[in-house]
Parts: C-alpha cells; sequence; structure tokens
C-alpha cells in the first residue's frame, strides 16, 4: 500500500519513534532541529546492542518508511553496523552499537548545555 503523499516530519519521527521502539532500540534520544539547521527537522539518536540489531533495526525502519509512509530515506552504514545513518530528508536518524555512540557524543554537540534531549 503506497500513501498518496509523502508523510510531514511530524509524522514520520512518530513512525521512526514507534519502528525504533517496537525493534527494541535502546537510549532512544530525540532532538528538535528546527530553527537550528537547515539539514532537517528532527535528529533521532538509538542504540542497538550489537551489529546485527544495528543493521536490523535500520533495514526494518527504512522498509517500514518506505512502505507505510511511502518515505524513500539515504542509508550509510549498514554494511558494518557499527553506526548507522538514514536520512529522511525531514528526520535524521542515528544508529549505534553503545561504544561507538559513547564515543562521538552526538546529543552533547546538538543539546545546549545543560538540555536533556526527550527520551522515548
Amino acid at each position: 500500500m503506497t500513501p498518496p503523499h509523502q508523510a510531514d516530519s511530524e509524522t514520520q519521527l512518530a513512525a521512526i519513534l514507534k519502528s525504533l521502539d517496537d525493534d527494541k532500540a535502546e537510549d532512544v534520544v530525540q532532538i528538535d532541529l528546527r530553527g537550528k539547521t537547515a539539514m532537517g527537522d528532527y535528529m533521532v539518536i538509538a542504540s542497538g546492542r550489537s551489529s546485527r540489531q544495528v543493521s536490523a533495526i535500520s533495514e526494518k525502519l527504512v522498509d517500514r518508511l518506505k512502505r507505510e509512509h511511502g518515505v524513500p530515506a539515504r542509508t550509510e552504514g549498514r554494511e558494518t553496523g557499527d553506526w548507522v545513518l538514514i536520512d529522511t530528508g525531514d528526520v535524521i536518524v542515528h544508529v549505534f552499537r553503545p561504544e561507538v555512540r559513547e564515543f562521538y557524543q552526538l546529543e552533547k554537540m546538538w543539546l545546549p548545555t545543560g538540555q536533556a534531549a526527550a527520551k522515548s
């Protein structure tokens, strides 16, 4: 079933958060980028317990977005499963192995000092 038009950023965000929850992603954080950058409206950061889980979470997310919402997504890093970047144009999703996430600390780069990210 293909929807008549592409979902807006809020619909995409809700679908992404549901998919991540369904696939047992851990430590899911969403960051509102509106007014901060033109690269997207939201950033979502999540962890998988292993490279295999990171790859599976990412693959299912991309498939669901396309099938259920007509949203095409570009991906990088699915082959190694350490850090997968999924870009829908409106929402940027990073799925990490915990060690890789800790090393890059993207949340600290995108959140103002002292502000906590919205956890899902």
